[in-house]
């Protein structure tokens, strides 16, 4: 491949400008190859910094993650706060991942965040994403920035920025914040040299205080009591749960956890699996392995950034199985409601939160204990947004998304998997008391509400040309909309760009009272079948979120069915 004159002539001014001989070197190399791919892939765009903040691979160039596109974001927010914060005293939260020049990237914000004056409370290590979101909250600072990039490969790193709530930043902030950042064109802009009196280290005072907190999420202490010998295997999938989650486990109560031993070892390499991914049933296998060596009562793995939980169950065969995000929320939910009914702690302004793709049995089960269900967009800044609107009338007991992440508790404002496997310890001990496996309480929430069943598809399209077919294909819905789905017809669309749904039986239409727009169009049918239908913000991607339900009888006769009616209706969707 080669470059064409505009890539070519904006790696000549990383090559002239004011950068380490390092990269400078790269930069040549990159430019004197026959091929000239990395060179491409490299320029042909800036990093872009967007509502989630940066994502890309590491390396030199603009188009990747290094000092200067992490400088120039950190520079450009430093912006936005002295501004914003003007005349007031600003400090900000800084953490960081496991993954390959995290503590290098996270130690350059720093020193750019105190070279503008801003008090920058430091981590001295790796630290989960969620407790940087209680740090911001108890140090009271306006802002905070974890290093990840969650999930993704090895070659992957990341920028998260916070506001002063906790929660991962929204309008107007968010596009204020990648306008500052833009207007940062060259690394002279950016202030490097860090003023040492405004960094503050920490890690235990956080740690302990932390952890205090997230037990305050139990329901049931006395389970834990009775069953503290169950036996726990977890897995940190290489990254920062093992800083605090068997840690957690311990001084909850529990005495027989298990770590996964090869899966502790911190590593931004991920050595051991493909994709450092709970959603990805290979991240667990080691997991599984080590379970069905002790017999365990339960597999629980958190992923890199240690705000997402994977758990895996024995079936009715004794056989283990993955269970879904949505699962997940699904228990949470439902084990959440009905102990807090029992402790007679269940109020009239109690709240759960959902996201629109997430699983509809959550609100038939909010439905059941009378407990109001709210919806909110996809991604767990606007689960955040429904906490701080409701601040001091209602009160959070809940919510989650169907890419396992659950928040069981509001002085976190991102997902958090520190609490969440302190709670799903607790729910299994529970279970326990009462003759249950967890497998099959999951079953007895089927009997009593119904069986569901939800999966998540991507196609993707790549490029410009992929792009324009995403946007008119989105059209073509709106215009020729559904009107029956595998046979079922039709009788609900929502469509959130123009924040209107349909009845479309009567015809009415009414207003959906969301504060901001999205391109997300779902469609409900006569027999419960739900489609959700929206571009990817962040890939070449559309993705179709399907659930389909039926009466619960028998659990792998309904899965069946569910997985032959979902291919029906994705490829009824995809054409």
């Amino acid at each position: 491949m080669k470059a064409d004159d505009n890539v070519r002539a904006k790696a000549m001014t990383w090559l002239n400008g004011n950068y380490d001989e390092a990269t400078k070197a790269e930069v040549r190399r990159m430019l004197e190859s026959q091929d000239q791919t990395d060179l491409v892939e490299a320029f042909y765009r800036d990093l872009e910094f967007g509502t989630g903040g940066l994502r890309g691979i590491m390396g030199v160039g603009s188009n990747r993650m290094n000092i200067y596109t992490v400088g120039a974001a950190t520079q450009g927010l430093s912006n936005y706060l002295l501004h914003v914060f003007k005349g007031q005293s600003i400090s900000v939260a800084v953490g960081h991942d496991c993954r390959n020049n995290s503590r290098l990237f996270a130690e350059t914000v720093a020193n750019i965040f105190s070279a503008n004056g801003i008090k920058v409370y430091l981590f001295e290590s790796l630290r989960p994403t969620p407790e940087i979101s209680f740090a911001i909250r108890h140090f009271g600072c306006q802002s905070g920035v974890i290093v990840t990039a969650s999930h993704n490969p090895k070659a992957y790193n990341g920028y998260k920025a916070y506001w002063e709530d906790g929660a991962q930043i929204v309008a107007p902030h968010d596009v204020n914040i990648i306008n500052e950042v833009g207007n940062i064109k060259s690394p002279d802009e950016i202030k490097f040299t860090a003023r040492p009196e405004l960094i503050q280290m920490i890690g235990e005072d956080v740690d302990s205080i932390y952890l205090e907190k997230v037990k305050s999420v139990l329901l049931t202490p006395e389970a834990i009591v009775k069953n503290k010998d169950i036996k726990i295997v977890y897995t940190p999938i290489h990254g920062t749960g093992i800083m605090l989650i068997p840690r957690c486990l311990k001084e909850i109560g529990f005495t027989n956890v298990t770590v996964v031993e090869e899966q502790a070892v911190v590593s931004g390499d991920f050595p051991t699996v493909v994709s450092p991914n709970p959603e990805e049933p290979a991240a667990l296998d080691l997991a599984i392995k080590k379970a069905k060596e002790i017999d365990a009562d339960i597999v629980m793995a958190s992923d890199p950034d240690a705000d997402r939980l994977g758990i895996a169950v024995k079936n009715l065969k004794g056989e283990w199985t993955l269970v879904t995000g949505n699962q997940t929320a699904m228990m949470f939910t439902h084990y959440i409601l009905t102990r807090r009914k029992e402790k007679g702690d269940l109020k009239s302004n109690d709240f759960i939160v959902k996201t629109i793709v997430t699983t509809e049995m959550i609100r038939r089960i909010c439905d059941k204990f009378g407990v109001d269900m709210v919806d909110c967009y996809t991604g767990f800044k606007w689960i955040a947004m429904e906490i701080r609107k409701a601040e001091g009338k209602k009160r959070y007991i809940g919510g989650g998304e169907e890419s396992y992440g659950y928040l069981p508790a509001d002085f976190v404002r991102d997902k958090d998997a520190v609490s969440c496997c302190a709670l799903m310890a607790e729910m299994a001990a529970w279970t326990k008391t009462k003759g249950m496996t967890m497998y099959e309480y999951m079953l007895s929430i089927y009997k009593e509400f119904g069986f569901s069943r939800e999966k998540g598809i991507s196609v993707v399209k790549e490029g410009k040309s992929g792009a324009e077919e995403i946007q008119q294909m989105m059209k073509n819905y709106r215009k020729n909309p559904m009107i029956e789905i595998n046979g079922s017809r039709v009788v609900r669309i929502k469509d959130y760009q123009m924040l209107t749904e349909l009845d479309v039986l009567s015809g009415e239409r009414h207003e959906i009272d969301f504060e901001t727009t999205s391109n997300v169009l779902q469609y409900f049918a006569e027999d419960g079948t739900k489609v959700s239908v929206r571009p990817s913000g962040t890939e070449p991607k559309i993705k179709y979120y399907i659930e389909v339900g039926m009466p619960m009888d028998d659990y792998d006769k309904c899965v069946e069915e569910a997985d032959a009616r979902i291919k029906i209706v994705a490829a009824q969707f995809k054409g």
